[in-house]
Formats: structure tokens, sequence, C-alpha cells
């Protein structure tokens, strides 16, 4: 891990990354409470964005952007709302669950090892989980959610949370919904998310040991 403190620059921007993209995470397009962020994506202004995106080049940065502009093009259409069921909620089969242990365990079922490590881990720590009780905490959501909350409220633990946490398998499963979704939003937020945190991660110097993966 870094030996140097993240500033408050740095902290401000990895809270921005994920306030930013977990609603389109955890929130169904249609049903959901993220209607703000999508209308917020449509209407952004994509080349300033970019130069101002953290932890990513500007040029990928703004692909990105305008491939999950593309795909709002018709705005919050039935076609990326069955998309986001279609990846994360189902019913059935799920293209790409959201939950870590589903890659990292055997069994590839949720509320694994990458669930309980990360409970622990909070629980250690005094940190209340996010979100519906229901749901595992190794959501790709709420891990981006409790990642811009730790920024600010607890920087000392950020390294390691991403280092041993969030990290291990989120550019895993990222390049993995890339590769199952066929829409431009979907695919673009996969891209953004991972491009960050592996700028983070680069910026940090920190040193990811990934686990086997079983999907």
């Amino acid at each position: 891990m870094a030996d140097a403190a993240w500033t408050e620059d740095q902290r401000a921007a990895v809270a921005f990354v994920g306030e930013s993209l977990a609603p389109f995470f955890l929130q169904d397009p249609r049903l959901g409470t993220a209607g703000p962020s999508f209308e917020a994506m449509a209407g952004l202004d994509a080349q300033a964005a970019s130069r101002e995106w953290p932890f990513v080049d500007t040029q990928d940065a703004l692909a990105c952007l305008l491939q999950m502009q593309e795909g709002l093009a018709n705005g919050v259409d039935d076609d990326l709302m069955w998309e986001y069921r279609r990846l994360f909620v189902g019913p059935g089969h799920k293209a790409a669950p959201p939950w870590g242990s589903v890659y990292t365990d055997r069994e590839q079922v949720i509320f694994g090892l990458t669930t309980l490590d990360l409970r622990r881990w909070m629980r250690e720590r005094g940190i209340e989980r996010r979100g519906d009780a229901n749901d595992p905490e190794d959501h790709i959501g709420l891990m981006l959610e409790l990642m811009a909350w730790i920024a600010a409220n607890r920087p000392a633990d950020l390294d390691d949370y991403l280092q041993n946490h969030l990290l291990t398998w989120a550019p895993h499963f990222l390049a993995y919904m890339e590769k199952e979704t066929t829409h431009p939003f979907y695919k673009g937020l996969a891209r953004l998310a991972c491009a960050s945190l592996e700028g983070m991660r680069d910026s940090r110097g920190l040193d990811v040991v990934e686990p086997r993966f079983y999907r």
C-alpha cells in the first residue's frame, strides 16, 4: 500500500467516482430512484466531463461517456430497463451477477467468502452496511457507495478497502459485464468503472492479489 496519505483532492475524486457510478448498478432505470443520474448523464457535456474525470485518460473517459450517452439516446426506454434486469436482476439467470462471491466462490453463490470477509472487515471498524439488509454487502453498487463513504469519512482505511476487497474482483467482474452486455450504456459504464478503479490502483501503487475466478 502507498505510504503517503490520500490528499483531500484525491479523496474527493474517489468519492465522486463512487457516487456518480453506484446508482447505475443499484437502481432499475425505470423503477428505481436513479432517474436524475440517468438524466444528468444524457445531458452531460462529454468533452468537458472527460477532461475532469479522475484517474482515467481523457480520451478513454470520453469514449466511455459517449458510449453511455449513445445508450441513452432514446431516454430510459424499454431496452435499457430490460438490459439492466437481464444483467443484474433476473428473474432466473443473470447475465452478469453484481456480487463478488459469484465470481470468487467455487460454488458461484451469493453470501460466499468475499461477502463474509468484507462483512467482518466492516464490523471490525464499526462501519455500517449500506442498502437493503437482504442484499449481500459485496454488490458492486454497494461497494462503490462504500468506497465513496470511506474516502470522505475514513480515508485511513481506503487503501486497505481497495486493495483487499474491491479491487480483488471488481475489474474482473466489469470486464465480464462488458463482454456480456450488448447495450452501449452498460458497455460504457463497465469500461468507465473499470478504468476508474484501475487508475486508483495505479495512482496508489496498490499490490492487488487476485483470487481464483470461477466465472
